[in-house]
């Protein structure tokens, strides 16, 4: 089938190649693959921007996370419906009281260059994990695991993490309080990492020829800034059931150009989707075209530790009042997307999300107390709020940041001056707190949990990026931890994100939809709410 937007192909001739033309077929074939061609059996996969590393333990975006996924397995990991499923370990169990959680692994477990992979591996990869000088920035997310804090602040030894092997093929969990363990260790930071190439190798243990995992995939080439290469593990548990061969992930960090990259035939799946007129999307590419809830919502962060926004909850209120997210989501984004006045999305089992009290006013009423909040904070048009706002180098958000910037400017006469920068500089300097201001924000869940949008704003750790600190919110979430029914869980989870909104250290826009174009000729792709999509799922046809 012919893609739209496509150049026509060559037909085939169907006479039998001899002679010359049949010696120089592999070179011909291997220069074509050189030059960016597609080899038969491989998937080609927009990723985004540049992964920031393969360390399993350090990775704490989408683009590194969709590769780790390929080439580890945790103890469970997911089916393509986001289903849970068994993965190293083929069953677990809970103790009565929810915290004692023991893990048998299947048999006969190896590592992609053949070595055996047992128990006290895996033990001694999460006491890497946790380790101070691993500096793990989803640790915080195993803070019901025992010790884990204590941990990772170097106020107790690795060996004291809650984590033990009871035998070769038994891994035994302590908890401090329950959890949802089985769907935290499908995270990139539960992975077996291959200790004995961190030793040798150190850092570079992530390159080709010295990464070693345990999943469907192994690496074979990275080329940075271009794309990165994994190829089927032959030591996989279920390498029979892996239907393709090789998977090369590209750096398509313009979303534009990522569209016509698929829509000229060089790509299969795109990471995102441009924004552009749903209906002339579909109108283009039909059901390639996959649009689906997920749970992941975008804001804005404020630097609380610096001028202008420390202290200043008023005025960061009326930059919050000042947006219109109707037209963001109707006009900027349009792919699915909804306003957002809380920070965590519905579809969470069991709770209700929590929202602005400007939610309930319309958009006229909120600019009017956004102009009164600026005034009264001492800003006016004759003497206007000068910010940046930085975000990392992406078409959407450059858009979507132009769009912020001209409410602003049109509401409250503020001076935006947009701050671009790549991926990795980008998270570097958010995490740091110091030359930010405003920034690009937002949380995709690892786990579908509202804890997991709220933890990172009750600790100091790299994931605070706006530097929030405040002991009632911790409370909130200390009761919740402690709480012995889920609906109380929920109903103090609630009451934090209500805190937490209240002070408007960060502005929730809006909740996404996950939107990618998918080849006809990749089968098994299926939307999940955590837009999960690993290689060893998908089949691929073969190309027209």
């Amino acid at each position: 089938m012919k893609r739209s937007g496509a150049p026509p192909r060559a037909v085939a001739h169907r006479r039998p190649l001899r002679g010359l033309r049949a010696a120089l077929l592999p070179a011909l074939l291997a220069a074509a693959w050189a030059a960016g061609a597609a080899p038969p059996g491989q998937l080609e996969r927009g990723n985004g921007p540049e992964p920031s590393t393969l360390d399993a333990h350090r990775c704490q975006e989408v683009a590194c996370g969709n590769i780790l996924r390929d080439l580890y397995e945790g103890l469970v990991t997911e089916d393509a419906h986001g289903r849970l499923i068994p993965g190293m370990a083929e069953r677990w169990s809970i103790s009565a009281d929810g915290r004692t959680w023991t893990f048998v692994l299947r048999p006969g477990l190896r590592w992609s260059d053949g070595q055996p992979l047992d128990a006290p591996q895996v033990v001694a990869s999460f006491r890497r994990a946790f380790a101070p000088a691993t500096a793990a920035p989803f640790a915080e997310l195993f803070d019901a695991l025992h010790n884990a804090r204590a941990v990772q602040a170097g106020a107790a030894p690795p060996t004291s993490l809650g984590v033990s092997a009871a035998d070769t093929r038994t891994v035994v969990f302590q908890l401090d309080r329950s959890a949802p363990l089985p769907a935290l260790l499908t995270l990139p930071i539960a992975f077996p990492v291959y200790l004995p190439a961190v030793q040798a190798h150190g850092a570079q243990h992530t390159r080709p020829g010295r990464l070693v995992g345990n999943g469907a995939y192994r690496l074979q080439a990275w080329t940075p800034q271009a794309n990165l290469v994994v190829v089927r593990n032959p030591h996989f548990h279920a390498a029979r059931a892996v239907p393709i061969e090789r998977v090369r992930f590209h750096v398509t960090e313009d979303a534009a150009a990522e569209l016509q990259r698929y829509a000229a035939g060089d790509l299969d799946i795109t990471e995102v989707v441009p924004p552009q007129p749903l209906t002339a999307l579909r109108e283009r590419f039909g059901t390639q075209l996959r649009i689906s809830p997920y749970l992941g919502a975008f804001w804005l962060g404020f630097n609380l530790t610096r001028p202008p926004f420390a202290d200043e909850a008023a005025l960061r209120e009326a930059l919050s009042l000042a947006v219109d997210r109707d037209i963001l989501t109707r006009h900027v984004t349009g792919l699915g997307e909804t306003p957002a006045y809380g920070l965590v999305p519905t579809g969470i089992p069991g709770y209700a999300p929590a929202s602005l009290s400007s939610a309930q006013l319309t958009q006229a009423q909120r600019e009017a107390r956004a102009r009164a909040l600026y005034r009264a904070a001492g800003y006016s048009r004759a003497k206007p709020l000068v910010l940046e706002l930085r975000y990392n180098t992406s078409t959407p958000h450059r858009r979507l940041a132009l769009a912020v910037a001209a409410m602003w400017r049109q509401v409250l006469g503020v001076q935006v001056r947009l701050r671009n920068e790549e991926w990795k500089v980008f998270v570097g300097n958010r995490k740091q707190r110091v030359i930010t201001q405003v920034f690009r924000g937002g949380w995709i869940a690892d786990v579908p949990d509202a804890r997991n949008f709220l933890a990172a704003f009750g600790s100091d750790g790299p994931l605070n990026w706006t530097g929030y600190d405040d002991a009632g919110f911790r409370q909130r979430l200390a009761k919740a931890d402690g709480a012995r029914s889920e609906a109380a869980r929920n109903a103090w989870l609630r009451a934090a994100e209500i805190r937490l909104l209240n002070a408007h250290a960060a502005i929730p826009l809006y909740f996404y939809s996950s939107k990618h174009l998918v080849s006809p000729r990749v089968r098994g792709f299926a939307s999940n709410p955590l837009d999960r999509h690993a290689s060893r799922w998908l089949m691929l046809e073969a190309r027209p």
